[in-house]
């Protein structure tokens, strides 16, 4: 049997424990890929080829002796701002970081359920916008279109699985930057609640506003990911209760309640959301409703819940800048960001912190008279490439505030939500819309997105003409 490009992450672990395939040859065809298409998507930061291959031949060790595990000798990304042992991890930045000594605890439990770590994809400095474009590494590119971003600020974990890099892959999101290079790529993406998938070495990643999650292009390889890569360190402050996602997925969620909400939250300047995703939205919607599900327009009561992102992310920012080896490297609107949060690190981000409770009771209301939120992941397609990497840090936060005000107060929350492809506009440019729910909700959240799925059947759609025609299938 060969494996090509659409093989998704259940199918690869299937072949390999069946023997049809071994983990090597898997391995080659992924640093092929990978090869030809660095210089036109440039999904990867770092590739790990001679250490993958040393992992590949260990894994096929394994199954040759009859062991077995969930991703046992596939090849999986993860963003550059996760510790992998004897790599550095630069998370965007200028400069030559050293290795460190420990995978991080999300990559040490992506070992240890056998997948090979094929290396790191890129992403923006610090993780802070929604394009990923820099002076360490580039632009990554849309495999859709390689003249606009695939997002940010994990767009080269999504690039890498949109392209058919690899079959999955870790990213983080701290404002969306799960579910938005995921809108923009034609991937489910999945931010699942605080502390399921370890930010370890960090307990906390930006004042708990970031977590880990999954990017795939189907629903079952975004849980199967997330189940493998789910658990805590001993130290981890948020420990939420197990979920078994894989299992949930294939159970009827029944008749829900469904909140349609269009309108953009709280932002300090203007968002709209433009004709051409909403129409995508509202297509969805109307599909949840021939379901059998109640849908019907309304907008959690989120309030002024800017006020208590921004002490949370700049404060973050700061931490990150000060621990930076080359400081002067850094993007002017990072060093501009890092000094307002040292001005709301003390009291302002203190209350920031406490109002989250605040949040939780007023907005779990909302949950008492709907099960699930659907919202448009971006107001916007993606911007070319370019856009907003030269603007200064009030006009990139206006840009950033009109293309993507939906995602990031479930940040603030904690909570799940789960991107699902909505369409394309008619330029060709993927959207997506989001799921959201209350805490510990993935079960509920992924059953209702493999519903949707399994009517859409999105993952069967490709970027062409195909972006790894110079590789071995």
């Amino acid at each position: 049997m060969t494996l090509d490009r659409s093989a998704g992450l259940a199918e690869t672990a299937r072949a390999l424990a069946a023997g049809e395939v071994t983990s090597r040859v898997l391995v080659e065809r992924t640093l092929a890929r990978i090869e030809a298409t660095q210089d036109s998507i440039n999904a990867f930061r770092i590739v790990r080829a001679e250490a993958a291959l040393a992992e590949a031949e260990a894994a096929d060790r394994e199954l040759a002796a009859g062991e077995r595990k969930p991703l046992l000798g596939v090849p999986v990304a993860v963003k550059d701002d996760m510790d992998v042992a004897g790599e550095p991890t630069a998370f965007g930045c200028c400069g030559e970081f050293p290795p460190v000594t420990e995978d991080g605890e999300a990559v040490r439990r992506l070992r240890a359920a056998g997948a090979v770590i094929i290396g790191k994809t890129n992403t923006c400095e610090f993780g802070q916008w929604p394009f990923t474009e820099g002076p360490a590494f580039g632009a990554t590119r849309n495999p859709w279109s390689t003249d606009h971003t695939p997002g940010g600020s994990s767009g080269g974990s999504a690039a890498a699985v949109a392209a058919g890099l690899v079959p999955a892959a870790l990213g983080s999101d701290g404002a969306g930057s799960v579910r938005i290079p995921a809108a923009w790529t034609h991937l489910v993406g999945v931010k699942p609640q605080r502390g399921r998938i370890s930010t370890w070495p960090r307990g906390e990643s930006f004042q708990g506003i970031t977590v880990n999650g999954t990017l795939a292009r189907t629903v079952a390889d975004a849980a199967l990911l997330l189940d493998a890569a789910s658990g805590n360190h001993p130290r981890d402050p948020h420990r939420p209760p197990a979920v078994d996602l894989l299992s949930a997925i294939g159970r009827d969620p029944g008749r829900l309640r469904i909140a349609l909400s269009l309108k953009p939250p709280f932002t300090a300047v203007p968002a709209r959301l433009l004709p051409e995703v909403r129409a995508r939205v509202v297509a969805l919607a109307e599909r949840l409703a021939a379901a059998g599900h109640t849908v019907e327009e309304a907008d959690p009561p989120y309030g002024q819940i800017g006020l208590t992102f921004v002490p949370r992310a700049t404060a973050g920012i700061a931490e990150r800048v000060d621990e930076a080896p080359f400081p002067a490297l850094l993007d002017r609107r990072t060093r501009d960001a890092a000094r307002l949060g040292r001005l709301l690190g003390g009291a302002p981000l203190r209350v920031a912190r406490r109002a989250e409770a605040v949040l939780h009771r007023r907005i779990g209301a909302f949950f008492t008279k709907y099960d699930v939120v659907l919202a448009p992941t971006t107001a916007a397609p993606p911007p070319r490439i370019g856009a907003l990497l030269e603007l200064s840090g009030f006009a990139t936060d206006r840009a950033m505030i009109a293309a993507c005000p939906y995602a990031w107060p479930w940040n603030v929350l904690g909570w799940p939500g789960v991107n699902v492809p909505a369409g394309f506009t008619t330029d060709g440019l993927p959207v997506g819309a989001q799921l959201l729910g209350p805490a510990n909700s993935e079960p509920l959240l992924l059953q209702v997105a493999a519903r949707l799925e399994s009517e859409l059947r999105w993952s069967e759609k490709w970027p062409e003409p195909p972006v790894t025609a110079r590789s071995a299938a």
